[in-house]
C-alpha cells in the first residue's frame, strides 16, 4: 500500500528562499515586486502543454499542466527548471501556500522545496503570490528550479505538489495524484552509470530454505520463542535498507524473522529493535493502518512468479493488533486516500503474540524492542496453487520491521516501486529435511538446468535501463 518505501535521508534545498506574505494587502511587497509578478499572472492557459495534467484541488484550484527542462535523464547533481500553470477557479481564504516535494523511486521525500520561486518568495508569514490571493479565472505561472541531490539512489525521481494551511491540504479530487492530496506532477528519469558487480549482487533478490516441521512438532504461540524448533529456524535477515540493499543502523528499527512450517500452518517470528515501541491505535480496532506507526509486514505472493497476481499482505503490531488483507493486482483494488487497501473482508485467520522488551507508548524511556510470534493457516492462501506448499515449491516473500510509514527489509526494494513490488520478493524455497532437488539430465554440452524452486540468474541490464517506475503514494508506505 503506496506505502511508500524507506528513506532514511532529507535533503532540503538550501538557499535564501523566505516565507510570504499577500501581495494585495501587505506593506512587505514592495511596487516594483508587484510589478515584476504581473509576468507570471495570465488571463488564459498557453496554448500547448507539454504535459497536461488537469490535477483539481477541492473544485479551487487546478493544475493544468507543466514543463521541465531539460527533459532528462537527469544526472545526480544536474539543475532542473520545472514550470507549473495553475487556474484558480474560486477564492480561498488566506492562508494557504503552495508546497513541492521532490521523491525518489521509492516514494521518499528527497528535497522539500516548498518556497522555491517567483510566486513563493517569502515575505512577512506568507509566500509572496499565495493561493489566498489568487483571483478566480486567472493562470498562475509557478517558476520551480532544483538540483538532483548527487547521493539518490533510484533510478527515477517524482515531483509532486499541493496547497496546504496547518494541518490541513485542499483535496484532490481528480488527476494524477496519491492518498496524501499531492498532486503527481512529473517522473524524471536518472541517469545511472553501469552496474558494478557488488550492485549486481546487492540487485538479487535472497532465497531461503525452509525444512518442514518433523511430525509431532508443537509450537505454542505465547512470544517466548523458547521451543527447540525456534533456536534451529531458518532466519530471513538482518533486514537491510529498501532503497540501497545495505545495512542502514541510522534507522530507528532494524530486525530479522525465523521461519517454519508443518502441513497445516506457517510460522513466523519477528524479532524487532526498536528503541521507542509506538502502538497508538485503540483496542479492537479492524484492520488499523498500522504501517503509520510501529509493525512488523509480510507480503505473500504464493505463486513465486512475482507478478502481483493475488498477493497478500499481513501486518502485526506491538499492541497485537493486525491488518490484512488480499489484492487481485499492484496494490489494486485502492480506494484513496483512506481505504480499503485490497480486500480488507479476507482475513489470515492468524494466531499471535508479542512480547515487549520495553514499555508501549512511553517515549521518555528506552526500550530495546518487541517480538511478534505469530502462525497462520495454509488454507488462509486460498489463492494459492498449492497451500500447504509442496517440496520445491517456492513463493516469493518479503519481510518488513516498519515505522512511520517506512521500514526495512529483508529483500530490497531498490526504488523499483513500493513494498508491494512483488518482483522484488525474495523467494522461500519449501523443502523437507533430507530432500535434494533433483538433477536435471541435460543433453551433452548444456548447462546444467536449475533445481525446480529456484531460477537462473538473470543478466542484469545497465541501470538506466531499468524497467520504468510509476511512483506510488506515499506512506506507502511507501503504498501506503
Amino acid at each position: 500500500m503506496n506505502r511508500t518505501i524507506a528513506a532514511l535521508s532529507l535533503f532540503v534545498l538550501s538557499g535564501s528562499v523566505a516565507l510570504a506574505g499577500c501581495v494585495g494587502g501587505s506593506s512587505d511587497v514592495s511596487k516594483k515586486e508587484k510589478a515584476k509578478l504581473k509576468a507570471y499572472i495570465l488571463d488564459k492557459p498557453p496554448a500547448a502543454l507539454p504535459h497536461k495534467l488537469n490535477v483539481n484541488y477541492d473544485n479551487k484550484e487546478i493544475l493544468l499542466g507543466c514543463k521541465v527542462s531539460p527533459a532528462g535523464p537527469l544526472a545526480p547533481g544536474q539543475k532542473v527548471k520545472l514550470t507549473m500553470y495553475w487556474q484558480a477557479k474560486k477564492k480561498l481564504d488566506d492562508g494557504w501556500q503552495l508546497f513541492t516535494h521532490v521523491l525518489d523511486g521509492s516514494g521518499e521525500r528527497i528535497l522539500n522545496i516548498d518556497n522555491v520561486g517567483p510566486l513563493r518568495t517569502v515575505r512577512g508569514d506568507h509566500q509572496i503570490l499565495a493561493p489566498g490571493e489568487w483571483t478566480p479565472g486567472k493562470v498562475y505561472v509557478d517558476e520551480q528550479s532544483f538540483t538532483v541531490p548527487k547521493k539518490v539512489k533510484t533510478n527515477r525521481i517524482q515531483v509532486v505538489t499541493g496547497i496546504w494551511k496547518g494541518n490541513d491540504r485542499l483535496k484532490t479530487l481528480s488527476g494524477p495524484h496519491d492518498r496524501e492530496n499531492r498532486g503527481i506532477v512529473i517522473n524524471i528519469p536518472i541517469k545511472r552509470t553501469h552496474p558494478t558487480a557488488a550492485s549486481l549482487a546487492s540487485a538479487r533478490v535472497p532465497t531461503l530454505r525452509v525444512d518442514q516441521l518433523p511430525k509431532g512438532a508443537k509450537i505454542k504461540i505465547d512470544g517466548k520463542l523458547d521451543e527447540d524448533a525456534w533456536k534451529t529456524a531458518p532466519t530471513a535477515g538482518p533486514f537491510v535498507d529498501v532503497r540501497t540493499g545495505k545495512p542502514n543502523p541510522a534507522f530507528p528499527v532494524g530486525g530479522r524473522v525465523k521461519i517454519l512450517y508443518d502441513t497445516k500452518d506457517l510460522y513466523l517470528a519477528f524479532d524487532v529493535n526498536d528503541k521507542n515501541i509506538t502502538g497508538g491505535f485503540k483496542k479492537g480496532d479492524k484492520d488499523p493502518h498500522l504501517w503509520t506507526k510501529d509493525t512488523v509486514e509480510i507480503m505473500v505472493d504464493p505463486d513465486g512468479d512475482g507478478d502481483n497476481k493475488d498477493y497478500y499482505e499481513i501486518q502485526v503490531g506491538p499492541q497485537n493488533l493486525v491488518f490484512d488483507s488480499q489484492f487481485d493486482d499492484y496494490n489494486k483494488p485502492e480506494k484513496k486516500p483512506d481505504g480499503p487497501f485490497g480486500h480488507q473482508e479476507w482475513s489470515a485467520k492468524l494466531t499471535s503474540a508479542v512480547t515487549l522488551n520495553g514499555t508501549l507508548d512511553k517515549p521518555g524511556d528506552k526500550d530495546q524492542g518487541y517480538v511478534v510470534e505469530m502462525q497462520i493457516p495454509w488454507k488462509s492462501f486460498s489463492k494459492a496453487k498449492n497451500a500447504p506448499p509442496k517440496t520445491g515449491d517456492t513463493w516469493r516473500m518479503n519481510f518488513y520491521a516498519m515505522k512511520n510509514n517506512s521500514g526495512v527489509a529483508w529483500s530490497p526494494i531498490l526504488g523499483q516501486g513500493n513494498f508491494h513490488k512483488a518482483s522484488r520478493f525474495g523467494r522461500v524455497l519449501w523443502a523437507e529435511k533430507g530432500w535434494k532437488p533433483p538433477e536435471a539430465k541435460n543433453a551433452p554440452g548444456t548447462k546444467p538446468a536449475m533445481p525446480p524452486g529456484l531460477r537462473p540468474r538473470l543478466k542484469l541490464p545497465p541501470l538506466e535501463h531499468a524497467p520504468k517506475f510509476k511512483a506510488p503514494p506515499v506512506g506507502t508506505h511507501a503504498a501506503r
